[in-house]
This record gives structure tokens, C-alpha cells and sequence, in this order.
């Protein structure tokens, strides 16, 4: 595969998949997306939902999306709910292909008795400190759990009486029996069942209190499902002994390949689904779906689109080495597709009023402006404009600085689309505050240049007569550093302050009272914007998806 932008850039793992078909080794591949219903999904798993999915795309394979639900004290429909959605919205389809590692109970406890016939498990006794204490370090080896050597008899009697409910939660498990000495900690007999009473699981409801642990029911699943390529991110190196040992001990169908890659670490935000959870429950944000969050929830509601995340995706590549990911990266994506997307409109967002005194009062007239300035075939809107504007206070100075080329005393502008305007007073309150501008307007200018005048500008502006009151929240980075927490400190300490500022004044053109939720459009001059939920009947409520350029550490102008 070449690395156009028609095709996927290249990697390892494209390199190993298309070496097993080549060989023979496989006739297809099969992948699957394996998410813990525990949390919403963030922007590091939409990394592995475009992998793996991709992957069986261009591979004409199977992607399945199956939940491995072992714990039931974190997990919830909620959460179910949310991921297939951020699936779906991503742009993938699983079709037929949803499982739960629920469905798999019956046969992981099969699985289980043939272990312990083989001798390769047995119920343990020792408590979780315990078994820690026995486990030993990196540097020392473990020690074998007084109850390593019962009978297989017993083991099966203890491990039958173990799911009929008759002990208590943390006084026994059922742990492999591998190698106590092994320099790989997770080898050193590993739990791989634990007692859970008291809690109803969102699959199977109290029909358990026994519950496989992740490690031995992630390979086994794979394996039920005939997975050919089972991706995972670094961490999970050290465990892929684990995986291929139980697969290589029970009778599954097929013995899938465990292959890691670099998880996605992002700047200036956490990506531990513990430490989101602590900023939900917290309430440092409004929600999963908070747009500062880096959920996949939260970038929607941001107004960022799937094909942006996918293609950012695809810049970040898939490699073996850990790495941090410059948000501007992030940034750059959706810019790039909400350039080409985005229909343009006007908003001013600081507004001060001008007074075009030469314009006569009481008219009103269309004026014609394109709904995007690269795409011919967007066609026209009509914007209003009579005598009285709003344009942005960023956009006058009296005393401006050097390079300031927007309105001043004296000094003439063209307003977007329509006329050359020249600041003729200045209108102040008792306390000195600008309440307004009177101007005067060049009306030959309309959709010309003046002749032999120098025009310091343009600037965008709405009618103040037909502006639609709006309210709009601009978002900016949820921690103030790269790294929040770095060396161990509280991440909460790194939290930005200004992460959201509220603009409840902004006038908007008209055109905008006709968008629905989740509309995005460009307002010139600021940035990219999105319709919130939040939005009602004549009070509508925009996001800032992200500014025209890097404005991070200068404020939004």
C-alpha cells in the first residue's frame, strides 16, 4: 500500500498483516475493538477503533466490537450506550458482529475446570495482601501460596462451591499455576477467578458472583471469536506471555497473535479513564461529554468531526515507541477539514455599535456575500445592513498600537462585503467607557475599492437591527501545562482557569437563527464554531471549536 491520501500511510502492523495473507497464514483477517464498559471513550481509543477498524476495511476482513465486561462494580449501559454510539459516529459498522465477554461466562468456567484438570490452576486461600506479599518484586521472586499443591479434586470441589456462592468475597480465587519464579510478575500464578457477591451485572444480572479477571478472559475471547490479530497498546506488553499461555492451554478454536503499539498520549490533557472519572465526579467539568474533555463525547459536542479525528489518526501513525502528541496536531485536523467544510458567517462577539450617520435612517438593504470563499458552488446568502452596526471592540483604538490596521479616529475601514466606513466621533459614558462610534460611509464603495485612499482594513460587522442575540462559550485547553501531574504532583493543580469564558452578548447575522444542533460554521475573523445542545427557541448557544490559528496563551480576539 502506497501512502497517498487515498490510502493509509504504512506501519509495522499493516506490514505484518499483509505478510500473514501473503504467506498464507491466514485467508483474512479478523480484528476487533475490545472496550471496558467503565467510562466514556477518549481520543486514545479512537486511535484503536480507527486501527483496528481500518485494518479489517482495507484488509476485507471483520472488525468486531465486543465489550469485555469482567467487572461489574464499574460498569453500566451507559457506558455500553456511549461507546456504540462513539463508534458509529466515527464512521465504523460492526454489523452482527457485537459481544459482550459476558456471553462467554459459561465457557470461561469451562475453561477454567480444564485448567484445573491439567493441573494448571488450583483455588487459593491467601488474601489479596497476601498473595501481593507472595508475589515478590522485580527483583526477587515470588513464593508459592501454601495452597499450590491441593488435589485436583479438591480444587475442583472448592472451585464448584466457589460460583455456588457458599464463601465469602476475597476468601479464595482461583489462581493458574505457572511459575512463581518467573521474571515476568504477571506469570507468577496469576488470579484468574474472584468472588463478587452483591453486585448485578449489566449483562447477566446476579446469575454470578464469580468473575473472570481481564487477563484470562481477553485472550480466550479473542480466540472464541476467531480473532487473527489481537492489537493492543504497550502496556500490555509484559502480558502477552499471559495471553498466549492460556490460549496455548485450553481447547480454543484458534490462536489468535497479540501485537502492541504506542498508545496515544495527548498534551495538555489526562487520558487515565481514573482521572477523567475524578473530573466528572468532581465536577472540575460539566460532564463526559464537557467539551474540554477529551472524550470522543466531548470533541463532538466541541463540534469536531469524525473524518478530522480519523485523519488525525492517521498523522499520529501507529508505532512501537511511546511518544507525546503536540495538541496542535489535534488542532491542525479539524482546521484543515473545517476550512474546506464550514460555511462562513459573521459574529461579533465584544460588540460596540456604530452609528453610520449618512445612511439614511429607516432603510435597510440586502447585501450579498458568499457562503464559502473557495467553494463557488456553496452559493450566496443576503446579510442585512442599514444604519446602525455592531462591529468588535478589538476592532477600534484610540491610541492603537504599532501595526494596527483596523479603525481608529479619523481612520477608514471596509466592513466585509459591504462599505468603507470612516470614524468621525467617539461616544463615551460618564466613566469613560466607549459607548459608541459615529461613522460615515463611503457609499460608492459597495463591492469597490475607493479611489486614491488608503484603507487600513477589513472588518467584519452585523446589523444592528436584525443581529441575532447569542450566547457563545469559548473553550481553551483544559490544563494549563503539557503534562498535568508531571512528577507525581495532583493533576487537579494543573487545571486551567480560564479554560471557559462566557460570552452571553454576541450578535450574530440572522442567516445563523436557521441552524440546528451540531451545525458548524466559521465566523470570520474568530474561529470555528458549533451549535451546542444547550441551544433553545430564541436563545441559541454556540461552542468554539477552535480558532483560526494557535491562539493558546493569548486569548481568543
Amino acid at each position: 500500500m502506497s501512502d497517498t491520501p487515498e490510502t493509509p500511510r504504512t506501519n509495522f502492523i499493516r506490514q505484518i498483516i499483509a505478510a500473514d495473507l501473503a504467506s498464507g497464514r491466514h485467508d483474512r483477517i479478523a480484528t476487533r475493538f475490545p472496550p471496558e464498559p467503565n467510562g466514556y471513550l477518549h481520543i486514545g481509543h479512537a486511535k484503536s477503533i480507527v486501527l483496528n477498524f481500518g485494518l479489517a476495511q482495507d484488509f476485507r476482513g471483520t472488525c468486531n466490537l465486543r465489550f469485555d465486561d469482567t467487572n461489574p462494580h464499574k460498569e453500566n449501559v451507559e457506558f455500553v450506550d456511549s461507546i456504540k454510539a462513539d463508534v458509529r459516529w466515527l464512521g465504523y459498522d460492526w454489523g452482527d458482529r457485537l459481544f459482550f465477554a459476558s456471553d462467554y461466562f459459561e465457557r470461561l468456567y469451562g475453561f477454567a475446570i480444564e485448567l484445573i484438570e491439567k493441573g494448571l490452576a488450583y483455588v487459593c486461600d491467601l488474601s489479596a495482601e497476601e498473595t501481593r506479599a507472595y508475589r515478590g518484586t522485580l527483583t526477587e521472586p515470588g513464593r508459592d501460596s501454601p495452597y499450590r499443591n491441593r488435589s485436583i479434586e479438591e480444587n475442583l470441589s472448592l472451585f464448584a462451591r466457589m460460583r455456588a456462592g457458599e464463601f465469602p468475597d476475597g476468601s479464595r480465587t482461583l489462581r493458574a499455576r505457572i511459575d512463581m519464579a518467573s521474571p515476568n510478575i504477571n506469570l507468577r500464578d496469576p488470579v484468574l477467578y474472584r468472588i463478587k457477591h452483591g453486585v448485578v451485572h449489566h449483562q447477566t444480572g446476579t446469575a454470578w458472583c464469580l468473575y473472570p479477571t481481564y487477563d484470562y478472559t481477553h485472550p480466550i475471547s479473542d480466540a472464541l471469536e476467531g480473532i487473527t490479530h489481537s492489537l493492543c497498546t504497550l502496556e500490555f506488553e509484559d502480558h502477552r506471555p499471559l495471553y498466549d499461555w492460556c490460549v496455548d492451554n485450553v481447547s480454543v478454536p484458534c490462536k489468535p497473535r497479540q501485537i502492541e503499539f504506542s498508545r496515544l498520549n495527548l498534551e495538555y490533557t489526562v487520558m487515565s479513564k481514573r482521572r477523567l472519572t475524578e473530573l466528572v465526579a468532581e465536577r472540575h467539568v460539566s460532564g463526559w461529554d464537557d467539551p474540554r474533555m477529551p472524550t470522543i463525547a466531548g470533541l463532538r459536542r466541541r463540534g469536531y468531526t469524525p473524518a478530522a479525528i480519523r485523519d488525525f489518526c492517521e498523522r499520529v501513525g501507529v508505532t512501537k515507541s511511546d511518544n507525546l502528541v503536540e495538541m496542535a496536531l489535534l488542532e491542525s485536523a479539524i482546521r484543515d477539514d473545517l476550512d474546506a467544510t464550514a460555511p462562513r458567517r459573521m459574529a461579533v462577539l465584544h460588540p460596540l455599535k456604530v452609528v453610520i450617520s449618512n445612511y439614511p435612517p429607516g432603510r435597510t438593504e440586502s447585501i450579498e456575500a458568499r457562503n464559502h470563499p473557495k467553494d463557488g458552488a456553496r452559493g450566496v446568502r443576503s446579510i442585512p445592513f442599514g444604519p446602525e452596526i455592531y462591529i468588535d471592540r478589538s476592532d477600534f483604538a484610540e491610541a492603537p498600537p504599532k501595526g494596527f490596521k483596523r479603525l481608529v479616529p479619523g481612520g477608514e475601514v471596509r466592513l466585509r462585503n459591504a462599505y468603507v466606513i470612516r470614524c468621525e466621533e467617539v461616544i463615551k459614558g460618564a466613566d469613560g467607557k466607549i459607548l459608541e462610534i459615529r461613522a460615515s460611509a463611503d457609499l460608492e464603495t459597495l463591492g469597490r475599492d475607493p479611489q486614491g485612499r488608503k484603507v487600513r482594513g477589513v472588518i467584519h460587522w452585523v446589523s444592528a437591527g436584525h443581529a441575532l442575540r447569542a450566547e457563545v462559550r469559548l473553550y481553551d485547553r483544559l490544563f494549563r501545562v503539557p503534562v498535568p501531574g508531571a512528577g507525581g504532583a495532583d493533576f487537579r493543580n494543573d487545571i486551567n482557569p480560564d479554560s471557559l469564558r462566557v460570552v452571553t452578548d454576541a450578535m450574530l447575522e440572522p442567516a445563523l437563527g436557521r441552524a440546528g444542533t451540531g451545525d458548524r460554521f466559521q465566523f470570520e475573523r474568530e474561529g470555528y464554531f458549533v451549535i451546542d445542545p444547550d441551544s433553545t427557541p430564541g436563545h441559541p448557544v454556540f461552542n468554539l471549536t477552535v480558532g483560526l490559528r494557535d491562539t493558546w496563551g493569548k486569548g481568543l480576539q
